[in-house]
């Protein structure tokens, strides 16, 4: 499984980027907002320590609109992916943009059809906001894997991103369904390798280290 991080911070893409584990990132209209700079000049910033997939957003609601704003953030970088919404003004934007063989990320999908239909229309990437149906009591996971069932049965090539990632369960479960992706705050990222054995076992050998070799020196 791919490893994107969800964030348009740059100093968090680096310490990620340096970790040698990370594909790409993914940005949207508040991430970048939070940033308080230029997003063009930022999402230029971002794909210059990144060279995988990363994902800029449309603000635009109108498929024509879109396609406008797509052809303009695809100039910033050769690996902008063009983020847009699960709608049916979605669904032609996408499929003009893959006329265009321009990379698409249908975002805020959250039912397999909406999944199965951006699909049909040539997205390369479809985002599952998992986090967002578990707020409101509704089992997020389940989506992925009925999105999974659904492309597997019908050989389909887009990849899944397992979105809203809000802890390290989150991100296993993900593997374990099969998602292509998974995008993931820093903060999660962080925690993916904590675990307090691992913790417990350095100190003891560390202990027992300097024992040995103050014993040695006596």
């Amino acid at each position: 499984m791919k490893l994107f991080i969800d964030t348009a911070n740059i100093e968090d893409i680096k310490k990620a980027h340096f970790y040698g584990v990370l594909d790409g990132v993914t940005t949207n209209p508040t991430l970048l907002s939070k940033e308080g700079a230029d997003p063009l000049a930022q999402l230029e910033k971002i794909c210059e320590v990144v060279k995988g997939p990363v994902s800029a957003e449309v603000t635009a609601l109108d498929s024509e609109t879109m396609v406008k704003e797509a052809l303009d953030l695809s100039k910033i970088a050769s690996n902008i992916v063009i983020k847009v919404p699960c709608t049916t003004e979605g669904l032609k934007a996408t499929r003009e943009l893959s006329s265009k063989n321009i990379n698409t990320n249908l975002t805020l999908c959250f039912s397999p059809s909406q999944a199965l239909l951006v699909a049909k229309a040539g997205a390369t990437y479809v985002s599952p906001f998992i986090g967002r149906l578990d707020d409101i009591s509704t089992e997020g996971m389940n989506l992925v894997a009925d999105i999974r069932l659904i492309y597997d049965n019908y050989g389909i090539s887009t990849q899944i991103i397992a979105a809203s990632i809000r802890h390290p369960i989150h991100f296993l479960e993900a593997a374990r369904i099969g998602a292509g992706v998974a995008t993931v705050p820093f903060a999660v990222i962080e925690k993916l390798m904590n675990h307090p054995l691992t913790d417990k076992g350095i100190k003891r050998f560390l202990d027992d280290w300097a024992k040995l070799k103050d014993n040695l020196s006596k």
